[in-house]
C-alpha cells in the first residue's frame, strides 16, 4: 500500500502571501516634523548632561566615604579583590614528565606523587585532570590499563 503524502495547506482563497511594506516609520513623517523632533531632543540634551554630572559628583562622594571607612574598591572598579590563585613553577604536564621519567605509575599514584613533589592545586577532582593530561599528551606512553610512563 502506498504511503499517503500530505500537501502544505493554503488559505481558502488560495492566494499566496505578499510581503508587507512598512507604511509607518520615518517614511511616513515629513521633514518639518523630523527637524522639530531633533530640536526637541537637542534641547533636552543639556538637562540630561547636567543630571549626569550631578550624579557623578554624588558617586565620588560615596566612594570617598567608603575609602574613609576602609572598604577600598579593587582595581577593577567595584570588583572586590579576592584571594589570588597560586601559580605553579611548571605546568602539570612538565611536572608529570619529571615524575614519570623511567617510572611506571598508576593515575592515582601519579596524582599523589605530583602533589608531594610540590605541585599545588585546589581542584576537588585533580585525579581526573591528571588522567586527562596523561591521555591527551604525547609525552606519555600507556604501558598497561591505568599505567603510564614518560616517553
Amino acid at each position: 500500500m502506498a504511503k499517503k503524502t500530505t500537501r502544505k495547506k493554503r488559505s481558502k482563497t488560495g492566494a499566496r502571501r505578499t510581503p508587507v511594506t512598512p507604511s509607518a516609520g520615518l517614511a511616513g513623517i515629513d521633514t518639518a516634523e523630523l527637524a522639530a523632533e531633533l530640536r526637541r531632543r537637542e534641547a533636552s540634551l543639556g538637562k540630561i548632561e547636567r543630571k549626569r554630572e550631578k550624579l557623578l559628583a554624588q558617586l565620588e562622594e560615596v566612594e570617598a566615604e567608603l575609602a574613609e571607612a576602609g572598604a577600598l574598591l579593587g582595581a577593577a572598579g567595584g570588583v572586590p579583590s579576592g584571594r589570588k590563585r597560586h601559580r605553579n613553577d611548571s605546568s602539570l604536564e612538565d611536572a608529570l614528565v619529571d615524575l614519570l621519567n623511567n617510572t611506571v605509575m598508576s593515575v592515582t599514584d601519579a596524582t599523589e606523587a605530583v602533589q608531594r613533589a610540590g605541585y599545588r592545586t585546589t581542584s576537588p577532582n585533580f585525579r581526573t585532570i591528571v588522567n586527562q593530561t596523561l591521555i591527551k599528551s604525547n609525552k606519555f606512553k600507556k604501558v598497561a590499563r591505568g599505567q603510564y610512563t614518560a616517553k
